[in-house]
């Protein structure tokens, strides 16, 4: 059950940076970025990095558990940023080619826009990857 706390510490903390980040930018607060996907940082990349990190400190790093969720991580990101990401720029393309149809089609005739916001650069994946594994190393070694 702890390993699971501090999985979703690690994911909470890294969505509450999204928001934070986005009201620094844009000087206005969005909570629906809080439960969106995509964007700095990762919090996929965060719970991830917080489960190997935490099996790794609790069950040792030469054990099979860690092995099996330090591969799960590496997917994950790699997912994150490869395949999301380039969903995320394919939806640019489709949103823009939409918008060009609409000026020219009644609007009913057009789908909705698609969602853009899916993939992380591996910046974001990073800066996630961090924050997992520093929550997963102050919960269980320092608290």
């Amino acid at each position: 059950m702890e390993l699971l706390l501090i999985c979703v510490c690690a994911w909470a903390i890294a969505q509450a940076v999204k928001v934070i980040l986005f009201k620094i930018n844009e000087n206005r607060f969005d909570w629906r970025l809080f439960f969106g996907t995509g964007g700095m940082p990762s919090a996929h990349s965060a719970t991830v990095c917080a489960l190997a990190t935490g099996v790794g400190l609790s069950y040792g790093f030469n054990s099979v558990l860690f092995d099996i969720t330090t591969i799960l991580a590496a997917i994950v990101m790699y997912d994150a940023a490869g395949v999301r990401r380039a969903v995320s720029r394919q939806a640019t393309i489709l949103n823009r080619l939409t918008r060009e149809l609409r000026e020219k089609y009644p609007r009913e005739r057009v789908e909705k826009e698609l969602r853009e916001l899916w993939g992380h650069t591996p910046f974001q994946v990073f800066i996630g990857g961090m924050i997992g594994i520093s929550v997963a190393i102050l919960w269980l070694k320092v608290f």
